[in-house]
């Protein structure tokens, strides 16, 4: 038999209670304590329950001492105690069978209810031993406070923190050991729960990439906020992944914790390793390509860049070029500078436009020049790129010259070029020419009229008050439209479609049947 359970046993003498008795009864002990926040159930030695407060009524959702029981085992009967894993307390662990065995306790926790119902209450239990001036116990007591809604929102975060997309760890700070981790973290990292759960900060250390990381673990042991910080979050493997880390201190079951919450920026990353994988590669086919290339920026069309065949075709060498208004370079007329700022700023398709493209020492030649609007930096640019047309169009006037030398000496055999030039595959048949023939502008009709006369870009310039350019413009929509790609190609179209003679004649397709 234990201490207590014997002087509990020794009952003394009546003369030893009035020499020894206090200088207030249980009755006034009774009445100070019954407005107390916290619940206090007084037993006798006998097991009976001799007094309960009204806090501790209400813990128990009854009115009376008689409902919570006359005797321990009438209140075991009443009351199903379970333990926070939900398994019961079996006969003999309850708080009060302890109290009355002569156990000392404190802070039990345990979940109270109806027999074969739901638990309603949540009790922090201890318990209290009053003795007279001799030593003797002459009252238990069981001090009850109700912890219900701490448990309901410590329930409410555990749900809240699991069911939360977002990664989360909870650390205790003082062993620095993990004891909370969400589905989120573990999907980011790989890891699993049995991995991480009561290891410490040490062995998986979030903080160990950190920058900083001497700032963030005094932070970390001093209890306080850790603010957004990138970092590299170790993951299952051997990898790192790089995440936003943030610390916010919490108490769990009113201890000291650290949440650390993670935002995934391993995506971006990667797009922007990509992004910069891209601009290298551009960079390097821009370096290397074969033929001229420029970067153009802005409304003023500054040059960005520039390739070296762009700098060996044109003499304007790299660095004298960059930085520098494309109009100071004098590279093309007006026109074409118009049509190349339009393409930047509406962000349009600029194809195979026929310009004479001029060099440093002012000498022209024939170029195509295509644009397209690209990003670099995060700045809308123009890459402009050039071919060099000037063989094919010597090669082209020269034969025009020739038909134009025969059909001027014989006009049978001119004729006879033109029905063979005809049979040529590509040739359209004479309903496509028709619906070619109407898309066509009138300017483009009398510039289409004097190709199939044989005058070059020159003289159908001179002839109409236009500049060289502007001609070229109109013969490359001209070829688009009719379907061909050389010039010899479009006399015979345009003959084949009354085009030619003076032109004094509406061409037979445009004509009123």
């Amino acid at each position: 038999m234990s201490d207590l359970k014997r002087r509990v046993a020794r009952k003394p003498k009546a003369s030893d209670r009035e020499a020894e008795s206090p200088p207030f009864g249980r009755s006034e002990l009774q009445h100070i304590i019954a407005g107390l926040m916290d619940g206090v159930l007084l037993v006798e030695p006998d097991q009976r329950i001799a007094w309960a407060n009204s806090a501790a009524l209400a813990m128990h959702g009854v009115r009376r001492v008689e409902d919570l029981g006359r005797t321990v085992d009438e209140y075991r009967s009443r009351f199903e105690l379970r333990y926070r894993n939900r398994h019961k307390l079996p006969t003999g662990a309850y708080p009060l069978d302890r109290l009355v065995g002569g156990e000392s306790f404190s802070q039990i926790v345990v979940e109270v209810g109806r027999p074969g119902q739901e638990a309603q209450w949540t009790h922090q239990i201890r318990s209290l031993v009053l003795t007279d001036a001799g030593g003797t116990p002459n009252c238990l007591v069981l001090i009850i406070n109700d912890v219900t809604e701490q448990y309901l929102a410590e329930s409410r975060f555990e749900a809240s923190f699991n069911a939360n997309p977002a990664p989360g760890l909870i650390c205790r700070l003082a062993d620095t050991h993990y004891i909370k981790v969400n589905h989120g973290f573990l999907a980011l990292t790989g890891f699993k729960a049995d991995d991480l759960l009561g290891k410490s900060l040490h062995a998986i250390d979030v903080l160990a990439p950190l920058h900083g990381r001497d700032a963030a673990v005094e932070l970390f042991h001093a209890g306080k906020t850790i603010p957004q910080t990138e970092a590299w979050l170790p993951v299952r493997g051997g990898g790192h992944r790089r995440v936003l880390l943030a610390g916010q201190p919490i108490d769990v079951d009113d201890t000291a914790c650290m949440l650390f919450t993670f935002a995934d920026l391993q995506p971006a990353h990667d797009a922007q390793q990509a992004l910069a994988q891209s601009e290298r590669r551009f960079a390097t086919a821009f370096r290397l390509a074969p033929v001229p290339m420029l970067v153009l920026e802005g409304p003023d069309l500054l040059v960005v860049d520039s390739n070296e065949s762009f700098s060996r075709t044109t003499g304007h060498p790299r660095s004298a070029a960059s930085g520098r208004p494309v109009h100071e370079l004098a590279l093309w007329d007006d026109d074409t500078g118009r049509l190349v700022a339009q393409a930047l700023l509406l962000g349009e398709h600029l194809g195979s436009v026929e310009i004479d493209l001029q060099y440093r020492d002012r000498r022209t030649r024939a170029h195509l020049l295509a644009a397209e609007r690209v990003v670099v930096d995060e700045k809308a640019c123009l890459l402009v790129v050039l071919h060099d047309i000037g063989d094919r169009k010597r090669t082209e006037n020269d034969l025009v010259s020739a038909i134009e030398a025969v059909l001027r000496d014989t006009r049978w055999f001119g004729q006879r070029v033109m029905e063979k030039l005809a049979e040529l595959p590509g040739h359209e048949t004479d309903r496509a020419g028709q619906a070619a023939d109407q898309s066509l502008s009138e300017r483009e009709r009398e510039i289409l009229g004097s190709i199939a006369q044989g005058h070059t870009d020159a003289r159908i310039a001179g002839d109409r008050a236009i500049s060289r350019s502007t001609v070229r413009n109109h013969v490359t929509a001209i070829f688009r439209k009719i379907g061909v790609c050389t010039r010899s190609a479009a006399v015979v179209w345009a003959r084949e479609h009354g085009y030619g003679a003076k032109m004094t004649a509406t061409p037979r397709s445009s004509r009123k049947s």
